[in-house]
């Protein structure tokens, strides 16, 4: 769906126009058809902290040398790990303050802590928890499509940081910004022989709701980056599955997900690397309009069917060893919204789904996590009335609308098997909505 706004303000005459006007002025999201980013970064913090030295090998490794004194960057980082007081956070705004002109447009702001619950006392509890203010305020101000993340580390595996520094520093994530990742100890080692360029080569992924939208991209992504591709969707949409089985040289499954026995028939197709349950419905109408049949089949097709076909595939060993699991919820399900009590419950409860059965994964050596896209254009909000349209784009920070592609890579670094130490996680992409937490 085309952007007009969007459009307007990338030409000489709508740039200057939107500035003068106080209007927004949303810049073009460099994604990963762009390659790699090519300008240096630069770290900060204190040089002989532990993380430090975890943080130069990585970054070496990507082929990102430290240049502090190139005009131009594209990414900050900052080792906060070891701030134990209010008084050491004088450090990191001395770091932002001299450096954050220097990040060019699509750049990237990183801020490496240790998970406040696991601090040595009160004060680093504290200055831990700062991080997170600190963080989301200034991905809401820096503009130009840069992002800003803050990643919560485990010291007892400071390399587990690799897949996500990777994923943020990089343009796949293009949409996501003001997150809090916490990254714990993987339950089982990546794979030695992992390779980078396809992360998900002879994996075998299951995507629900596969043959349109947002679903439809996941399974691309996933299939650019190695994996073998089992689409499924309803029996109406067959013409769609095979479609998108052939773009990724997969296979398809043409099944109704609230079928009483759809998790027997699935563990005939596994068993499953990847299951992404993306499949979900809306039948939006303001609680007192709204028919029983209306909240009964949103609850079955989005929270229902992903809570059995889960529970099917772990006890009928669908699930492979170090398995990942993502589901798709909402920011819907985070903030609310007008007219969507059925839909907004139901994407609250993929979180709460994903909080519960994290344990049970970790047990087989893998991950569940769920991604909340804010608003993305697709089919479905191209016939969202104008006003409301435009409002859901330029209420984030990226003043524009994501894609199916935002949504797809961020499931792909979840889905990645150097990614298990993030578990049970909620992130948004949402470009850093300016509603819900």
């Amino acid at each position: 769906m085309s952007d007009r706004y969007l459009r307007f303000v990338e030409s000489g005459f709508g740039r200057w126009f939107s500035r003068k006007a106080g209007l927004p002025q949303p810049v073009s999201l460099l994604r990963a058809a762009a390659g790699e980013p090519k300008l240096p970064t630069l770290v900060g913090g204190a040089p002989d902290s532990p993380l430090r030295a975890t943080l130069d090998r990585l970054l070496a490794g990507m082929h990102l040398p430290d240049a502090p004194y190139a005009p131009k960057i594209h990414a900050l980082i900052y080792d906060a790990s070891g701030l134990t007081s209010i008084e050491a956070l004088s450090d990191l705004y001395q770091f932002f303050h001299t450096h954050v002109r220097r990040v060019a447009g699509n750049g990237r702001i990183i801020v490496v802590g240790t998970p406040p619950e696991q601090a040595s006392d009160a004060s680093a509890r504290i200055a831990q928890r700062a991080l997170e203010g600190f963080v989301r305020s200034v991905g809401k101000e820096l503009k130009r499509g840069i992002t800003a993340q803050l990643l919560y580390l485990d010291p007892a595996d400071p390399a587990a940081v690799d897949s996500t520094l990777r994923f943020f520093l990089s343009y796949r994530s293009a949409y996501v910004s003001g997150q809090v990742v916490r990254i714990g100890p993987p339950p089982a080692p990546a794979p030695a022989d992992l390779d980078y360029s396809q992360p998900l080569k002879g994996r075998r992924a299951l995507v629900t709701g596969a043959s349109r939208g947002i679903g439809k991209s996941i399974a691309q992504v996933l299939a650019r980056q190695g994996a073998d591709i089992v689409a499924l969707d309803v029996p109406a949409a067959e013409q769609g599955l095979r479609e998108i089985a052939h773009r990724t040289h997969g296979q398809y499954v043409a099944l109704d997900i609230t079928a009483a026995d759809a998790g027997a028939q699935l563990l005939g197709h596994g068993p499953f690397d990847i299951v992404v349950h993306n499949a979900g419905i809306t039948r939006d109408r303001t609680l007192a309009k709204m028919s029983e049949t209306e909240w009964s089949s949103v609850m079955a097709v989005n929270l229902l069917a992903p809570q059995r076909l889960t529970d099917a595939l772990l006890a009928g060993n669908g699930l492979k060893p170090q398995a990942a699991v993502v589901c798709v919820s909402s920011i819907s399900g985070i903030a609310g919204n007008l007219g969507q009590s059925n839909y907004a419950a139901s994407k609250a409860g993929v979180i709460g789904l994903v909080q519960s059965l994290a344990p049970r994964l970790v047990a087989i050596g893998g991950s569940i996590n769920a991604v909340a896209p804010g608003f993305i254009e697709t089919e479905m909000t191209a016939k969202i009335p104008l006003g409301i349209r435009e409002a859901g784009r330029r209420l984030n920070s990226m003043s524009q609308g994501g894609l199916p592609v935002d949504v797809a890579e961020t499931i792909a670094w979840l889905a990645d098997p150097s990614s298990r130490g993030v578990n049970g996680q909620i992130v948004r992409v949402c470009g850093q909505s300016l509603l819900g937490a």
